[in-house]
């Protein structure tokens, strides 16, 4: 099948695809991938891809991506306009210390100490951004180069994890859909192993993946029968136009018909299993009883008990208290095709007669979990697949997911393959990092799930330096480069991979099988043994007390004791001399759902921002890092892990137009004109600079927006809590519980953005709250003002910017307002009327009180509207 990202397939002439990217010529490719902005891009390697079509490569291997840069007049004008905006900045700063004049000196060392630091984070942030690269992988060059004539392939074996805990908070049918899209991606059969870790030990999750098991037989080879596209059921037959894109139209009607019923009655078995389960198990419990049986117990459908999670918790059989569990549920396949059957009864309803129906191995986990230990949440879940996985399938390189996410593109492991596996630099890169795209999002974004400004800007800014941050999913690694051991160029000829085995465990087998894994060349899976011996070994690597006295969780696997387990693995690695990959393809690699109620987004936001916090305040403070550790890279690790500290200050001057309504003139700065004329040179500045951005990152001015108000939202309730988090931790105090982020299943299409409508309320809305309404008030109070008093022309100019700043904050607060009030966010004029009732109220109020001080209401109500009316007012 010919790879998406290759730009072959969808013409109809798969036949050319290949040669497509293997020349030189990449306009075609380019546009491919990268859309509308390709004509900002430009290869950046045509004399190494010159070399390597004359002589094929000093090993006769080619190369396996393609690397682009931003045109030069594009990319300069942009350096350009930083430095300009630098320069300014730094003339502002420096002038406002030659004046400091203000009519509250206090407020005015906070703020000159809030623009230094507004200006410094501002270049923290730009500077990494400076050399933006794209590098496409060429999958057609990875197939001349690995597959084999007869079928085979000599592509490495890769070992694939996916992590859930709740099978209510994370759907099941999100969960059971990501391994549908594993087991039928397009990679060697025999050649990768999926491992689901259920770190809640729910036997839910255990009987769903009995099913899921017994569908994949259905619907992995309906999938490579009709080249379908993505492979997760649910996105598959939730989309409304299906391109065809296998060879067999005749036969596809038909198929697809018949899959989608049984699509339809695997859910519902799904479905199912939370009635099934209990009514199960509460007649085994009646049997039970009769022979004098004590607790409830949860009952398999084999008879046996579970030993995980029962419903009704009992010791030894509740959460954070169960043993271990390992399971496999699909054993290895041979490495020899197997063809399916013919058409004929309920039994074969697809005709498979010519479709490979093997299926990968797949394999059921759940540590052991008991009282009295830190279980380290996710990290402490993937470190366990990382050793479970080593015992059976060994494989050199590992992808990891979240539940919520699926493959989209069927051709996304052997994307990230490419830059593992080319030879200028493959041995040196960690992992490869997939940007995280979302599909249930709502279509203005209103909370930027889609994070556009991140993935599609400052990714690729990273890119061009040493590489991008690990994000926690979509990513694909070298086991070696997570056991602790140093990059190629940074080790010794003569230095091993397993230096010092203690660090590791007690196991011997785990230990044995660490320079294995090395080889990354290794085509073959070991053969897997459940005998005893090797079900004991199993048991031990993954009890609670394994991991005592070893390096598990610090120098080993994913890093414990931080929110952001995620951030903090991809910059230790980093800072040990390891560089990353970014992989973006299209269609997007993976597929995932994004909270998109408001309070949801929130927490998922503290979590992050205080994770983040937590690792600038650490060990692993990018300050501290050594010199493996790019100069740029150091940057910008520092901007990503500090940034919330600037909320400091950002409700500083949220909260500024306070001194407005009860001082009545109040300035900020003498003299207010010079410092409004830098203060508009700065701003139109960021904006010139936001605009050429988008530009390059082929961005719209809605995701840019988008970006500028949620930073805005998370700077006053969000960023606050995250800094209080980390003072509170390290004061030797327990600090914030961050909670997980419930992933929301809608049942049909009207129901698809009711979370988006639901308030949910919650502590962390007060902040916003509290500066959207001082904003209004001072709106209020300036109409009541100008109502009460009058205005000279000269006080409507030096209020003009006033309003205009409470205006600009009122906006950028309009995705919070719509969430807050709930269903009537569906239309935005009833926000709108909302806003001008309280001005109007307030602004009464404002007159009511003052007339009331004057202590003569008539006066002023007939008085001064004969005398003063003919002040105007400010528009």
């Amino acid at each position: 099948m010919v790879s998406p990202a290759t730009g072959g397939g969808r013409g109809g002439n798969a036949g050319l695809a290949e040669p497509l990217l293997a020349t030189n010529d990449d306009s075609d490719g380019a546009k491919h991938v990268f859309g509308a902005k390709a004509k900002h891009w430009v290869p950046a390697d045509e004399k190494e891809m010159a070399a390597s079509r004359e002589c094929g490569g000093e090993d006769g291997r080619p190369l396996l991506y393609r690397t682009f840069k931003v045109r030069g007049f594009l990319v300069n004008t942009y350096r350009f306009l930083n430095l300009a905006r630098l320069t300014a900045v730094i003339v502002f700063f420096a002038w406002r210390v030659q004046h400091p004049d203000s009519d509250a000196m206090w407020l005015w060392w906070i703020s000159v100490v809030g623009d230094f630091w507004f200006g410094l984070s501002w270049w923290l942030n730009q500077v990494p951004k400076l050399n933006p690269t794209i590098c496409i992988p060429t999958i057609p060059l990875l197939r001349q180069q690995f597959d084999l004539p007869d079928g085979g392939s000599n592509l490495p074996v890769l070992d694939v994890f996916i992590s859930t805990v709740d099978p209510v908070e994370e759907p099941m049918l999100h969960t059971m859909n990501s391994i549908l899209s594993i087991l039928a991606t397009d990679y060697p059969v025999d050649k990768y192993a999926t491992y689901l870790s259920d770190d809640g030990g729910s036997l839910l999750h255990y009987d769903g993946l009995v099913e899921t098991a017994k569908f994949a037989a259905l619907w992995v080879p309906f999938c490579r029968k009709h080249h379908v596209e993505p492979r997760a059921p649910e996105s598959y037959f939730g989309m409304k136009v299906r391109p065809y894109k296998g060879n067999l139209p005749e036969e596809f009607l038909d198929d697809h018909r018949r899959l989608r019923r049984e699509y339809e009655e695997f859910k519902t078995r799904l479905d199912a299993l939370f009635t099934v389960i209990p009514q199960r198990s509460e007649a085994h419990g009646r049997e039970d009883a009769k022979g004098g049986g004590g607790a409830k117990a949860t009952w398999m459908a084999d008879g046996t008990q579970w030993p995980g999670t029962w419903t009704e918790p009992a010791e030894g059989h509740r959460k954070g208290d169960h043993a271990g569990i390992i399971q496999v549920m699909l054993s290895q396949p041979s490495g020899e095709p197997q063809l399916g059957a013919p058409a004929s009864s309920d039994d074969n309803p697809l005709d498979f007669s010519a479709v490979d129906v093997r299926l990968p191995m797949l394999v059921y986990v759940s540590r052991e979990k008991r009282p009295g230990y830190d279980h380290q949440k996710k990290a402490g879940a993937l470190n366990v697949q990382l050793r479970v996985s080593a015992l059976l399938s060994n494989a050199p390189f590992i992808i990891n997911f979240d539940c919520d996410h699926y493959i989209n593109n069927s051709q996304a492991f052997r994307a990230a393959m490419c830059f593992m596996m080319d030879r200028r630099d493959g041995d040196n890169v960690a992992f490869v990092q997939f940007p995280q795209r979302f599909d249930d999002v709502d279509p203005t974004d209103r909370y930027a799930n889609h994070n556009r400004m991140f993935f599609d800007a400052t990714m690729l800014g990273m890119n061009g330096i040493q590489g991008p941050s690990y994000v926690g999913t979509g990513s694909m690694f070298r086991r070696v480069a997570l056991y602790g051991a140093d990059p190629p160029r940074w080790r010794p000829d003569d230095v091993k991979v397993l230096e010092n085995p203690n660090k590791f465990g007690k196991s011997m087998t785990f230990i044995n099988s660490i320079p294995v894994a090395a080889n990354q060349e290794r085509s073959v899976m070991s053969p897997v043994s459940l005998d005893e011996p090797a079900t004991t070994e199993l048991a031990d690597v993954m009890t609670c007390a394994y991991e005592d006295g070893t390096e598990w969780g610090d120098g080993v696997g994913w890093v414990y004791d931080m929110a952001t387990e995620d951030a903090v693995t991809g910059f230790r690695l980093h800072r040990t001399g390891w560089r990353s990959m970014y992989c973006d393809m299209e269609p997007p690699g993976f597929c995932g759902t994004a909270p998109i109620n408001m309070t949801e987004r929130m927490y998922q936001i503290l979590r992050w921002s205080g994770g983040s916090l937590e690792v600038f305040f650490s060990r692993f403070c990018p300050l501290l890092a050594g010199r493996r550790l790019h100069p740029m890279q150091r940057v910008a690790y520092t901007n990503m892990t500090f940034y919330p500290l600037s909320a400091l200050f950002v409700v500083c001057y949220h909260l500024l137009p306070l001194m407005w309504v009860f001082n009545g003139r109040f300035y900020i700065q003498k003299p207010y004109p010079t410092y409004v004329m830098y203060v508009l040179v700065i701003i139109v500045s960021n904006e010139v600079i936001g605009t050429v951005e988008i530009v390059w990152a082929g961005l719209t001015l809605l995701d840019w927006f988008r970006n500028e108000q949620f930073y805005m939202i998370c700077a006053t309730g969000v960023y606050p809590t995250a800094v209080l988090h980390v003072v509170l931790r390290s004061l030797g105090l327990k600090g914030m519980s961050f909670k997980m982020t419930a992933k929301q299943l809608a049942t049909g299409a009207r129901e698809r953005f009711a979370e988006l409508y639901n308030v949910q309320w919650a502590p962390l809305l007060i902040p916003t709250l509290v500066v959207i309404a001082v904003n209004v008030v001072a709106i209020g109070a300036a109409v009541g003002k100008a109502i009460t008093w009058g205005w000279s022309a000269g006080q409507v100019v030096e209020a003009a910017s006033g309003l205009m700043f409470n205006v600009w904050i009122l906006l950028m607060f309009y995705p919070f307002a719509l969430g807050v009030i709930g269903r009537w966010g569906k239309r935005p004029y009833v926000l709108f009327a909302m806003f001008v009732a309280a001005f109007a109220a307030i602004a009464a109020v404002y007159v009511a009180v003052q007339a009331a001080l004057a202590g003569n209401l008539l006066y002023f109500q007939l008085g001064h509207w004969s005398i003063g009316g003919a002040v105007s007012l400010p528009s």
